[in-house]
């Protein structure tokens, strides 16, 4: 199915544009924040092609894509016309109706999935330094490993200032604010303060608190910690600076408020991090860290099992963010996390359970969906074989968890670790690879664990779940059956092969018009524009011009039905029945309007010729975006056919005849 015609389908399952308060995605799907979860249509969402399920958890509506959610994500924003440009915010205030739990995830996972992509990546590449490093294919001298070391390390070096910003959008702070917190807590000279050798005096000796003060402000004692790679002292002090300039902004007048409320807010939210929150945040990191690894030591082997058989369950209620931030806490006090690792085996138990139920499905629908579903599991993306495959079938899902939970033990007896943050699937396992120990047994046996799950979901499958798998296919009826129902108006069946075919709605063709140039330029076909959307004529048939003047005007008289508020696309209405988009460019949306200048709003009455929006062709081009612009007729169906005037006419001025619509 088309993303535009799937993100139609989402857009008025989830109760229209007017019921949503924000939508994100993450890896696999659209988390959307609704105003009220009982005006969605579920039942039909769950039954949508292009749809693997929906769960409603923690607070949000989430709609489960698969692979190509970051496609529906775009094309959704833009078909629904949410205001941000085609980005929707999301609205991160506190939401009465969620409990404390969902509010916690939310805050978690809103924090960390933004910057997830970028953080895996980085823990790759330092885990494959190591891995190169401990093979002896590179020395810790030569430059190469340098080089790579600092892309990986450099991002969990300064995470505090990575989290300042996500932090910022969730606590609705200036994200330039964000950062500077986030600086300050790295700056060298006060990372050297830490380990200073001067000692002015000694705060909470004998206790677990016990700290040695290097440095004081306005005479206070500064209780210094050890800040880079740290998670939860950013993410307070980010929250407790959005406090103060929340307070700021009430009494600092317009007029100055653009310098002096950041001057405000960083002069007392960073002195106030240092003193209280930054030690308090470490504390409780600490000991959170303390905590967890003290459950894991007492036995490896059931902690093992108990995160391997219920970390595909913590994925589908969204609580497995929980145990991200535990692990991103541990990384920083401990330099080690012993506890997420082992839910490793989960994505291959999965991997294993879906191979079987491909090989045992008579159903070509259901083997479609195992075949990506088992690639994606093999790179740690599961959400496609639990939703779309095991889970609604029962048994395969708890196989899976059997396998993983088999899978999890031998990961805790192996006392495998993880080092740093890494990819998923595959791709986590440089994350176990310690620079220091390079490839020992702990890396065999995070692999021999992977390798059990897989061969063991797959034999349980095999063995046990076989009955399950096309338990809720039924034989196709035959023609006389169907043509009994009900349901089947509209639909004729062949008398020769007996197999019922749709039959087309009758169309009602408009009454057939012109429309003049939009825009001075060259005419180009639609399918040279460099996107699928427009060039396929999925969103209607048309031309595209590349412009030489900066001035959108109107083809024909008409009502304005859409302007983005970036000014980069607008829709019209003819008198005559042509539904008409018009968009300046690819992918310039995310201009967020620099460049454009809107002259209309949505619901004017205009004339053919009136100008629309003016921009800049060159700060467009500058910014590296084409202004290739479409001119798209939406409700093409409506005639016969849409062409071009004059198909030999290269060069076109606005109000020249440009389209015949037959």
């Amino acid at each position: 199915m088309a993303y535009e015609e799937l993100s139609k389908k989402i857009i008025a399952g989830v109760g229209g544009k007017e019921n949503v308060n924000s939508v994100v995605h993450c890896t696999t799907r659209l988390r959307f924040k609704l105003k009220d979860e009982s005006v969605a249509k579920t039942d039909e969402l769950k039954n949508t092609d292009g749809v693997i399920t929906v769960v409603q958890s923690a607070g949000q509506y989430q709609v489960v894509i698969g692979n190509e959610v970051a496609d529906v994500y775009e094309t959704l924003v833009k078909i629904g016309g949410f205001a941000g440009g085609g980005e929707v915010p999301d609205d991160y205030g506190e939401d009465e109706k969620m409990s404390l739990t969902d509010r916690f995830i939310d805050l978690i996972s809103g924090i960390f999935s933004p910057m997830l992509g970028a953080l895996c990546a980085a823990g790759m590449i330092k885990g494959f330094d190591a891995m190169f490093l401990a093979f002896g294919w590179l020395s810790a001298n030569s430059g190469t490993y340098k080089i790579l070391y600092a892309i990986g390390d450099g991002f969990f070096y300064f995470l505090p200032i990575v989290l300042s910003i996500s932090a910022a959008n969730k606590f609705h702070l200036d994200k330039y604010i964000g950062m500077a917190i986030g600086m300050a807590l790295c700056y060298p000279d006060i990372v050297a303060l830490n380990s200073s050798k001067t000692v002015l005096t000694t705060l909470f000796s004998g206790t677990f608190f016990e700290s040695s003060i290097h440095a004081t402000f306005l005479g206070i004692p500064v209780v210094m910690m050890s800040y880079t790679s740290s998670v939860i002292p950013i993410i307070l002090a980010v929250w407790f600076a959005a406090k103060v300039q929340k307070w700021a902004k009430s009494f600092v007048p317009t007029v100055v408020k653009t310098f002096l409320v950041p001057f405000i807010t960083l002069l007392i939210a960073v002195p106030v991090t240092f003193l209280v929150i930054g030690p308090i945040a470490t504390w409780i990191s600490d000991g959170l860290s303390t905590f967890c690894v003290a459950i894991y030591n007492f036995s490896p082997v059931i902690a093992g099992i108990v995160i391997g058989a219920f970390w595909q369950v913590f994925v589908i209620f969204g609580v497995h963010w929980g145990l991200v931030a535990v692990t991103m806490a541990n990384l920083a006090s401990q330099g080690y996390d012993p506890i997420l690792i082992l839910s490793l085996a989960a994505s291959f138990a999965q991997t294993g359970v879906v191979l079987a139920i491909m090989l045992q499905t008579k159903n070509e629908k259901t083997r479609g969906i195992a075949f990506p579903a088992f690639i994606s599991g093999i790179f740690g993306v599961t959400e496609p074989a639990i939703y779309g495959l095991t889970l609604p079938r029962k048994r395969p899902f708890v196989i899976s968890c059997i396998a993983s939970a088999v899978g999890g033990a031998i990961i805790g007896l192996a006392g495998t670790k993880l080092w740093m943050m890494a990819g998923m699937g595959v791709f986590s396992i440089p994350g176990a690879i310690n620079a220091k120990n390079g490839i020992d047994s702990s890396v065999y046996g995070l692999l021999i664990a992977m390798a059990v799950a897989a061969v063991l979901g797959f034999a349980l499958q095999m063995l046990f779940g076989y009955k399950s798998v096309d338990v809720d296919d039924k034989p196709a009826k035959s023609a006389v059956e169907t043509a009994s129902e009900p349901e089947l108006a509209g639909v004729d069946v062949q008398a020769s092969t007996g197999t019922p075919t749709a039959l087309k709605p009758e169309v009602t063709y408009n009454v057939a018009t012109k429309l003049a140039s939009p825009e001075t330029g060259t005419v180009l076909p639609l399918s040279d524009v460099q996107d699928e959307v427009f060039s396929s004529g999925a969103m209607g048939k048309g031309v595209a011009i590349e412009p030489t003047d900066g001035v959108l005007v109107a083809p024909a008289d008409g009502t304005i039905a859409l302007v983005f508020p970036t000014g980069h696309a607008v829709g019209l209405n003819t008198t005559d029945g042509v539904e008409l988009l018009m968009h300046i460019g690819m992918d310039t949306v995310e201009l967020n309007g620099k460049g454009f200048k809107t002259l209309v709003e949505k619901g004017d009455v205009v004339k053919a010729g009136q100008p629309l929006v003016e921009f800049d062709i060159q700060t467009i081009k500058d910014a590296g975006f084409s202004v290739t612009t479409p001119i798209v007729v939406t409700n093409s169906k409506n005639y016969h056919d849409v062409k071009p005037v004059n198909a030999d006419v290269k060069s076109i001025k606005t109000t020249e005849p440009l389209l015949t619509l037959d």
